[in-house]
């Protein structure tokens, strides 16, 4: 009996992380906002989740790399998360559960490709 109750307080730990927020992330063509095929694949999974949970909020958050004009990559990281939220809608999602974030551009070196995103996570509000 004794062996059994850590191997049941694993599985109880196992069930509640299978309901933890997960972040999704859609990448981005340098200066892009152009939702990809599999940009769309990964959103129409966030929409099938979100409506298995309709109480979530879904957060997007957009991204965009600094470069020369911060205005101009600010802009974009709202465009992101724009595009983002307008597939999301399309897909089904309800807008008033759409929450979106963009977020200040970023110039950490060798994050290029990183800074070219949109992360997508559904949360309890």
């Amino acid at each position: 009996m004794r062996r059994l109750l850590p191997v049941a307080g694993l599985c109880l730990l196992a069930a509640c992380a299978g309901n933890a927020p997960r972040k999704y992330v859609v990448f981005f063509s340098a200066g892009s906002t152009e939702l990809d095929d599999n940009a769309r694949n990964v959103l129409l999974q966030v929409a099938e989740k979100s409506k298995r949970h309709p109480s979530r909020i879904v957060k997007v958050e957009g991204y965009a790399h600094a470069g020369q004009d911060l205005s101009a990559d600010a802009l974009l990281a709202i465009q992101r998360a724009k595009a983002v939220a307008q597939q999301l809608s399309e897909d089904g999602v309800a807008g008033d559960h759409i929450v979106q974030t963009p977020r200040a551009p970023s110039s950490s070196e060798g994050m290029q490709v990183g800074s070219r995103r949109v992360e997508i996570e559904l949360a309890n509000p």
